[in-house]
């Protein structure tokens, strides 16, 4: 099947309108089977939950082009449980995992054209995400819902090369215990737009979380968690039940483990200890790791011996390992690349 007319290895971050989308709508109790449209307009009541009380989950992943020229989706049945907990955490009905990936699929193939060729550096991101659609006065959970998913090809998220971050210790705070950190709701990341635009403002990246109860132990940033390097090499990620389950992290910290033969600890981490490892990184599905060369903790520097030139060597050979599995390069662990038929 031809492309489409489209300068791949020069497409920036953003959405670009491709040809179908799955919509299905939840009422009277059920899901219905749900159709590919081209209409990529969405029309709800004035009065609909997720506009009045943000009732509203999402995903986000992709689709890529390997080597031997198969179109695959990364992990999907992980972002379908992922989104079913999220769901049950808002008070939403949850969408059938099997059907979740269906609907992916369903998507990436009416959509294979707009799938970036393989080499070009760019991906087709997949947004799956569900709202409340009826009208709610009163503050509940709505009775209807809709659940849809776009595609949309995307550049590399840093352009023109991988460069260490500078980030901040945030005075914001991004969960609360108990709250809703641990899974992927619109209203988690509304809430950070405040203080990432506050950070851009003076001049760093991104912000680091602490914990909001004692301050003390990391968190993640706005979207992504946290992977440290220990000077020992030992991979060590934050651990928390505000922090979301990251699915990039999880497949570094088994890449570490079983490609690499490294220790890897996801454990609690003190910030006190964040001077004493070697690497630092930022982990998710846009960028897989994003390094970081210092963080500045009200104007106290934290420098990482690997510097602010290029990643850390084994922040480097995390991420060589997780995209050559995913291009192709490495065999993949069974049932990580879904293939598009």
């Amino acid at each position: 099947m031809e492309k489409k007319n489209i300068d791949w290895s020069n497409l920036g971050f953003g959405y670009v309108k491709t040809d179908k989308r799955f919509v299905s709508n939840y009422k009277d109790g059920a899901w219905d089977e749900g159709v590919l449209t081209d209409d990529d307009q969405v029309v709800i009541n004035e009065c609909a939950g997720v506009l009045q009380y943000a009732q509203t989950v999402f995903e986000g992943m992709k689709a890529y082009t390997t080597e031997q020229g198969d179109i695959v989706i990364f992990r999907p049945d992980l972002n379908a449980a992922r989104m079913a907990d999220s769901a049950r955490r808002l008070e939403m009905p949850v969408y059938p995992e099997e059907k979740f990936v269906e609907a992916v699929e369903a998507v990436v193939r009416a959509n294979a054209a707009w799938v970036p060729p393989y080499g070009s550096g760019a991906t087709l991101y997949l947004r799956p995400y569900m709202f409340g659609s009826n009208a709610v006065i009163g503050v509940k959970p709505a009775d209807e819902y809709q659940f849809r998913v776009f595609a949309t090809p995307v550049g590399p998220y840093f352009k023109g090369g991988v460069k260490p971050l500078t980030i901040r210790v945030s005075d914001f705070d991004r969960a609360a215990p108990h709250g809703t950190g641990h899974i992927k709701a619109g209203l988690n990341y509304a809430m950070s737009l405040h203080a990432i635009v506050t950070a851009h403002a003076e001049g760093y990246d991104e912000n680091m979380y602490l914990d909001a109860a004692t301050r003390t132990k990391v968190e993640e940033t706005g979207g992504a968690n946290f992977l440290f390097v220990t000077k020992d090499g030992t991979v060590v990620t934050p651990k928390s039940d505000s922090i979301l389950p990251s699915i990039t992290r999880r497949s570094l910290m088994y890449v570490a483990q079983e490609y690499l033969g490294l220790k890897a600890e996801e454990r609690e981490v003190y910030f006190d200890e964040v001077k004493d490892f070697a690497e630092c990184g930022l982990c998710g599905t846009a960028a897989v790791i994003s390094p970081v060369g210092k963080v500045v903790d009200h104007g106290h520097e934290i420098c990482f011996p690997s510097g602010m030139e290029k990643m850390g060597p084994i922040t480097q050979k995390l991420y060589d390992t997780l995209t050559g599995i995913q291009m192709g390069h490495i065999e993949a662990p069974k049932g990580w690349l879904h293939v598009v038929k």
